[in-house]
């Protein structure tokens, strides 16, 4: 029994021993074309890790994203008249933006953003509006012939009436000035000279504590001479939020002022007694009707 489990045992180591003995010069053929299988796969490899196969690369940068143009359409659009921005301007107080002409429009009849409902300006919100020229170059760039035919049509509309056609305005260069800058000398904030009248409203109740309602908190206003009273009645109710019920009176020196009269006329008309350090001075009190 032992012999023949030593001998079965012997076989194996034999057999490999014969078998690495007899084919060492394949093994040494196959060694070498491994070793060659092995840097071909790392030259795929690191041809395929840095984007040199066939002369491709794979960086993101170098790929090109397609964007549909659906997806930049709500930001490229009017909210007034649904169409892409044209001389697209931007309100300076809440920065939206619409098209030039939707929004002067807009605001003969109302002074409001018509996105947000901010107030832009009590009497001339057209002094806080400004063109955005890279938002309309922008917008030019993504529809495809709409420069074109936007210019078409207003050719067209200057033609139809006999009118000269409006030459785009050209940019002046800025001069270049050598040595240190000059300080611009002046106020930058200039008041429009359309507003003319400074008025001072005063409320007849706040000492003795009318009701629930509080004075202004900015009681000195700018405003158009041509503003009537009635303008200043609808400016108290929505600072105040006043209810519909509640009558408001205004009053300068000993004269109860109508609707209609305009401020110009009420200066002129009451004189410098209505005056004072250069404020048209107006008093107004607030009546609740009973239910």
């Amino acid at each position: 029994g032992a012999p023949s489990c030593s001998g079965s045992r012997s076989l194996p180591f034999e057999f490999e021993r014969s078998r690495s003995e007899s084919s060492g010069d394949e093994d040494d053929d196959e060694d070498d074309e491994e070793e060659e299988m092995e840097e071909e796969e790392l030259e795929g490899d690191s041809g395929a890790r840095f984007g040199t196969d066939d002369g491709e690369l794979d960086s993101d940068d170098d790929r090109e994203r397609m964007i549909n143009l659906a997806e930049l359409t709500p930001y490229i659009l009017c909210s007034i008249c649904k169409g892409y921005f044209i001389d697209a301007t931007t309100i300076t107080e809440c920065l939206h933006t619409f098209c030039k002409s939707c929004i002067v429009r807009h605001f003969y009849y109302s002074n409001r953003c018509p996105k947000c409902n901010i107030v832009v300006h009590q009497t001339q919100p057209l002094y806080n509006i400004r063109l955005d020229r890279q938002l309309q170059d922008i917008v030019y760039k993504l529809v495809v012939n709409l420069e074109e035919r936007e210019k078409k049509q207003m050719h067209d509309f200057y033609k139809e009436r006999g009118l000269e056609v409006p030459k785009p305005a050209v940019p002046q260069p800025v001069p270049v000035s050598r040595g240190r800058p000059r300080k611009v000398l002046g106020s930058v904030f200039r008041i429009p000279p359309e507003l003319d009248i400074s008025i001072l409203l005063e409320f007849i109740g706040a000492n003795e504590g009318t009701g629930n309602f509080k004075p202004l908190e900015k009681k000195f206003v700018r405003v158009s001479g041509e503003a009537t009273i009635g303008h200043v009645e609808k400016f108290l109710r929505r600072k105040m939020d006043l209810d519909p019920t509640c009558q408001v009176d205004i009053i300068c020196g000993d004269h109860l002022l109508e609707h209609y009269q305009t401020l110009r006329e009420i200066r002129q008309a009451i004189g410098e007694s209505a005056v004072q350090d250069g404020l048209l001075v107006l008093h107004y009190g607030l009546v609740v009707s009973p239910l």
